[in-house]
């Protein structure tokens, strides 16, 4: 089991979603709307210095439907590169 981490401006979060839902309809994740923090290269901190937000969705599934949102999530960055979009990926068990 594989816990996926998407982290993203929430101006792509619908393009996103719209993937998962269309190419993983089974997969289960959480979305946490709005996520504040600094990244490479901005702030998203929504206020008015700084007034961009991200989201942060995750989901627990196997390695094949990991590999699956990687190229989802690729597709996506390829299509909005300044948007900052990350994924990440970490090893999970239930307990």
């Amino acid at each position: 089991m594989v816990r996926i981490e998407v982290i993203a401006n929430q101006s792509v979060e619908d393009d996103i979603v719209e993937k998962f839902e269309h190419e993983l309809p089974d997969l289960e994740y959480t979305i946490l709307p709005e996520v504040h923090g600094k990244g490479r290269n901005s702030h998203k901190n929504g206020n008015n210095i700084w007034p961009e937000e991200n989201f942060l969705l995750f989901s627990y599934t196997d390695e094949e439907n990991a590999k699956k949102i990687k190229e989802l999530v690729e597709t996506v960055r390829n299509r909005f590169p300044r948007e900052g979009i990350s994924i990440f990926a970490v090893p999970a068990c239930e307990i």
